[in-house]
């Protein structure tokens, strides 16, 4: 417990830090992020405070500028009345010790417990200020383990509790709540990244001392974070793209968050093989973003129903083909699973196919449709190209085509081969507008997520004053400005096209796929004039293709 008669341990007074994130070149400053602007702060001997705000503000190098990791830019910090932003570099070290050096028992280590009982109790009526005192757990203060050294359990705090209101006014901190919570919740592995590493201890050391009242014995792992190519995973870089608008939210489907990917159409099946097939290692790694896509890729495969849909219309009218004649053809849900069902499409005089389907003068290698040449429509008919119309600019703007009329899937005639491919088509007759919204990764490459590892304890305590620190502190703003400069541009395309009646009865959240383009669900941004498709990959498996 801390003792009434407070004297002041450290002082910060008007301090501030910019960083430069622009320069002309010449040198000259264009662009400053104001990272801490003219904070002032007291902290008395055995108090705790905790410095709380959004994700970005500055928090994080507040610290490191009073720890002297990074050089304020105006300001001072006073330690015990001393200015350490005067001390250099060898003076600093003593000041923060090592890992290795023995801490200092409190004057009040050995009160005796029932007067620490007795003032937990008042602090919890709320007879006490904010930081007058704290409850401390008694370990080790010569613990090689600095989080072992007396930590703080808990503090008072008169703030109103989103839940609780004003019930309570003190709070325990992190490292007692978090075993206390797990245990009670009946936690049996705990999760966390590598920088809790060092906590664990105190973790089994409030579970130890804590048995007799917990329901269960919880027990924290810690792990390497999840790095992936072409995107991001912090959360600060993550509330950066919300933030400044250049995400839709944190549902967007370009987003690694849970609603991201439900929303672009990734399955629990599929995230729980993707973390089988990568495994858990306590060594720093990044994981080919292409693999998620084959995870999905293989999930969805055996899940989705087939659909036509076209993204680039471009009108087929088939010539020997009756005006008002009509032909309802019946197509299968899914190959290789007949339960699936079916479903029914309509032919007739004209059709749309996918633009890229056509070329007028043939590419080498080229088979799919141009003049004089044969293809098969999926579930329909072998056509034969005969022409096409353009318009004054030269875009062909309608194909004209001949019906083999005995060619029919499912008849005699349907065994005739022929170079051509199968193309897909949707009918002119009943084809339902939609909008596709083509989703590639957020990052242009993989640059942006160099400062993705999160720092340790050890590297807090042993980093050097350096020019080159300073530049590596990855400041939060400024870590955002760099990291939006790497955005890919074509991240989202919308593009509108045409879809068989059959996917626009379907409910926001089912899976199809597109033939010959990919796999699609349905967003809730759909309406009954309008079905929005977004697309959660394609058919390609590039994943499969690198590991050959």
């Amino acid at each position: 417990m801390m003792s009434e008669d407070k004297k002041v341990l450290l002082e910060v007074q008007k301090v501030k830090k910019e960083f430069v994130t622009s320069k002309s070149l010449t040198g000259k400053p264009l662009k400053i992020v104001h990272a801490v602007d003219s904070v002032d702060l007291t902290i008395y001997e055995g108090e705790t405070i905790g410095v709380v705000g959004e994700s970005g503000c500055g928090k994080s190098t507040l610290g490191r500028c009073i720890l002297q990791l990074i050089r304020p830019t105006a300001g001072n910090v006073l330690y015990r009345g001393e200015d350490i932003t005067k001390l250099n570099k060898e003076q600093m070290r003593e000041y923060r010790g090592t890992l290795t050096k023995p801490g200092k028992n409190s004057p009040w280590r050995d009160r005796p417990a029932e007067e620490s009982l007795d003032l937990f109790r008042r602090m919890r009526a709320g007879e006490f200020a904010e930081g007058q005192y704290t409850l401390r757990a008694k370990i080790d203060m010569a613990s090689p383990n600095i989080v072992m050294r007396d930590p703080t359990m808990y503090r008072i705090l008169y703030k109103e509790h989103w839940r609780t209101g004003k019930k309570w006014c003190i709070y325990p901190m992190y490292d007692f709540a978090h075993p206390i919570g797990d245990a009670l919740e009946g936690i049996s592995h705990s999760l966390c990244s590598l920088e809790y590493e060092i906590h664990r201890p105190l973790y089994d050391w409030v579970v130890e001392h804590s048995q007799s009242m917990l329901p269960a014995r919880p027990r924290q792992i810690e792990f390497a974070r999840l790095n992936m190519t072409r995107t991001v995973m912090s959360k600060r870089k993550l509330r950066a793209l919300v933030m400044g608008g250049y995400v839709k939210g944190w549902d967007d489907p370009r987003m690694p968050t849970l609603s991201g990917l439900r929303r672009r159409g990734c399955t629990a099946a599929a995230i729980r093989d993707f973390v089988s097939r990568i495994g858990l290692s306590k060594a720093d790694s990044t994981v080919d973003t292409a693999l998620l896509d084959a995870c999905i890729r293989d999930d969805l495969g055996e899940k989705a129903a087939r659909v036509m849909a076209v993204l680039h219309p471009l009108k087929v009218v088939l010539t020997n083909w009756d005006a008002d004649k009509t032909l309802t053809l019946t197509v299968e849900n899914h190959p290789k699973h007949p339960e699936m069902g079916s479903h029914t499409v309509t032919f007739g005089r004209e059709l749309y196919i996918e633009q890229e389907d056509f070329m007028e003068v043939p590419a080498k290698k080229f088979q799919r449709m141009y003049p004089g040449f044969e293809v098969r429509l999926n579930g329909a008919y072998i056509v034969k190209c005969e022409g096409c119309k353009k318009d004054e600019n030269g875009n062909v703007t309608e194909v004209y085509c001949t019906v083999d009329m005995d060619s029919l899937s499912g008849s005699e005639g349907a065994d005739r081969k022929i170079k051509g491919k199968t193309l897909h088509w949707v009918s002119a007759a009943d084809a339902v507008p939609f909008e596709a919204r083509l989703y590639d990764p957020l990052l242009a490459d993989d640059s942006a997520l160099e400062d993705e590892t999160e720092p340790t304890a050890e590297d807090a305590v042993d980093a050097e004053e350096t020019e080159e620190a300073e530049e590596a502190d990855a400041n939060l703003s400024r870590a955002d400005y760099d990291f939006l400069k790497k955005l890919n541009q074509h991240s989202l395309t919308v593009v509108r096209g045409v879809i068989e009646p059959y996917a626009k009865e379907c409910a926001p959240g089912t899976a199809l796929q597109f033939l010959r383009t990919g796999y699609f669900c349905k967003d809730p941004d759909s309406t009954a004039e309008l079905p929005v498709f977004n697309r959660t990959v394609g058919l390609r498996d590039a994943f499969a293709k690198a590991a050959k």
